[in-house]
Order: C-alpha cells, then structure tokens, then sequence
C-alpha cells in the first residue's frame, strides 16, 4: 500500500470513528494521522502547504466547537482530496 492509500485509509477510517460518536479513539487517531501526514508538506509547495494549513486549521476548529459530523466530513473529503491532489505521481 502506498503512502497515499494509507493516508487515505487512516482518513476515512477517523471520520468513521468520528461518525459513530467515537469521539476520543477518534480523536487519537486523528492526531496519529496530523503527525504522519504534516512531514509530507514540510518539502511541499507553496500552495500545497497553504492547503494543508487551511485544512489543518479546520480540522481543529472543528474539533474544538465539538462538531463531529464536520470534523469527519473534512477527514473524509477535503482531507482526502487535497492529499490526492498533492501526492498523487
């Protein structure tokens, strides 16, 4: 399995924890996945640093207003769109 598809994997794997009111394996799993996927955009480009800061901060706000249904949605599709976006070669 390549870097992508485990990201993705992992990704959709939280938002399902997240959906299921699994709030705080979920939330563990999710910050897992922050530490795996954030050196990937160190060496980046510009914009696909951007995106991932935007991103990032949505994931968080998300996560501090206790909006689990968000959260999972950017887990599921933003998340996983802009890593295809950026890592697929």
């Amino acid at each position: 399995m390549s870097v992508l598809e485990t990201f993705v994997v992992d990704a959709q794997h939280c938002a399902a924890l997240f959906r299921l009111g699994r709030d705080v394996e979920a939330g563990l799993a999710m910050t897992e996945l922050v530490a795996a996927v954030h050196p990937t955009f160190d060496s980046g480009s510009l914009e696909a640093r951007q995106q991932w800061a935007f991103v990032l901060g949505e994931l968080f706000a998300c996560q501090e207003a206790q909006n689990w249904l968000a959260l999972a949605d950017y887990l599921e599709y933003e998340l996983v769109e802009m890593l295809t976006e950026n890592l697929s070669v």
